[in-house]
């Protein structure tokens, strides 16, 4: 079991509920154990031209968890659960309902066609680093230092979301 880093997002469609359901399956893969997951906060759309103000807004949330899956095998099921909750893949950075990244995974690097590990952006996102915080204070991505250093930098760029926790441990 390796410790692994996932961001989630969702900007169409019952925002919140892809969420939610999207926690709950990946609660349910076999070989994944999820051991903590972020509040939620909100941020603009990021599309390739830049921060998209027309665009609906996202949630987003990142959830820690433990993997005897490999990286790629992760990678598929999430995959897998994004089209089951409609994800299209139409436009690259397009709006979406259910985007699931893996952003680290036990501090392995990979730079493969399909997966890139450390994920390349998740420094400069601060509907990454602001919610990994939360669940993380000591955490670090390898190649930019302290999620700490980088959430100050950047929290101006995402706001609070009134909801229940997306995940309870009981």
């Amino acid at each position: 079991m390796l410790p692994a880093v996932i961001a989630l997002g969702s900007n169409l469609g019952d925002r919140e509920e892809n969420l939610r359901a999207a926690v709950h399956d990946i609660a349910a893969l076999e070989g994944v154990h999820v051991t903590a997951v972020s509040g939620i906060v909100q941020s603009q759309a990021v599309k390739p031209t830049g921060t998209d103000a027309e665009a609906p807004a996202y949630l987003n949330a990142v959830m820690l968890v433990q993997s005897a899956l490999h990286p790629e095998a992760l990678l598929a099921e999430l995959n897998r659960i994004e089209a089951d909750h409609g994800r299209v893949r139409v436009e690259r950075w397009g709006d979406r309902t259910l985007d699931l990244d893996i952003i680290d995974f036990g501090g392995l690097e990979r730079d493969s066609e399909d997966l890139t590990l450390p994920h390349p952006r998740a420094w400069e996102r601060a509907f990454v680093v602001v919610p990994w915080l939360q669940v993380d204070a000591e955490a670090s991505l390898r190649g930019h230092g302290r999620i700490y250093a980088l959430a100050v930098a950047d929290s101006e760029d995402v706001w609070g979301y009134d909801a229940e926790p997306l995940w309870d441990r009981s």
